[in-house]
């Protein structure tokens, strides 16, 4: 068993096997489409893990299965922190 005093080290996304900012992209704008609040069920999809949050319109809900919820919450927090980082100057 492993001792819960060390910190577990994530690997990085491979950017090369899929686009992950593109399919955020194209994920949005067939919630936008369809009348539904990305950001609610972009949430709901990665807090829950039911790809029923995510539309199947434009092939939405294909898309982002094929990419990890792990790597998505990496890149979606590394753009935040980059932005915070941004605007510190």
């Amino acid at each position: 068993m492993e001792s819960m005093e060390h910190t577990r080290m994530f690997a990085a996304v491979d950017t090369n096997e899929v686009n992950i900012s593109e399919t955020l992209r194209l994920v949005y704008s067939a919630l936008m489409e369809k009348g539904y609040s990305p950001l609610d069920q972009i949430v709901g999809y990665l807090v829950s893990g039911d790809p029923s949050y995510i539309t199947s319109h434009n092939g939405a809900r294909e898309n982002i299965q094929r990419i990890e919820r792990d790597d998505l919450l990496e890149e979606i927090v590394a753009y935040y922190l980059s932005s915070l980082m941004e605007q510190r100057g």
